[in-house]
């Protein structure tokens, strides 16, 4: 090949890179996610707990994985069970993906919801969801980290008491930031997409 051959070549090498980067400006459209993205992401608080079996679940482990998480507690009367239901949903649509998905559900209400209670409770609504519990001074510093609300309320129900708590659903991504937040009542499809994209990346 002599040297005007070889410019050529170069020409023609430079010209397609430049059309594939306009081709990617103009017609592909970047991802809007449509949970509430923190950006820049922050990095997820590493947090480990005892599960139910004795075994240590810590977040850092989950690596590769996105992490959707969500606290609440076993006697929540609307929001947890509907967001649990939403959670399982998100994994069916997800098919082959799910496998790189971590669901954990984690109390605030450490005075009624054991490890072992909350593992049955998780696993009631999946097979392969986590439930996690611990103690008020193992919990305190995950929930300032994730800024989850929580508050004891008086009722004459039969539990005794309600909590008031948050009720954002949380994502930290393959890469350990903590990356989304989903409002309770967001469509299982919407927050599927999100974490499809994630997935993706």
């Amino acid at each position: 090949m002599n040297g005007k051959q070889v410019k050529k070549l170069a020409i023609v090498v430079v010209f397609g890179v430049l059309a594939i980067f306009i081709f990617s400006k103009v017609f592909v459209k970047d991802y809007s996610y449509q949970g509430s993205l923190i950006d820049p992401p922050l990095e997820a608080f590493d947090f480990s707990l005892m599960r139910s079996d004795g075994k240590k679940f810590q977040l850092s482990d989950h690596r590769e994985n996105v992490v959707l998480m969500f606290f609440g507690y076993t006697n929540c009367p609307d929001v947890c069970p509907t967001t649990l239901g939403d959670f399982k949903r998100i994994i069916i649509s997800l098919e082959e993906k799910a496998k790189n998905v971590t669901v954990v559900y984690i109390t605030v209400d450490p005075n009624r919801d054991t490890p072992d209670v909350m593992e049955q409770y998780a696993t009631a609504f999946h097979p392969d969801f986590i439930g996690l519990s611990g103690s008020m001074e193992e919990l305190q510093p995950i929930w300032d980290a994730f800024y989850v609300f929580r508050a004891e309320i008086e009722s004459e129900s039969e539990s005794g008491y309600l909590m008031e708590h948050s009720a954002r659903a949380i994502v930290v991504d393959k890469f350990g930031n903590f990356r989304l937040t989903f409002p309770f009542g967001m469509s299982a499809e919407a927050i599927s997409e999100d974490i499809s994209n994630l997935l993706n990346e």
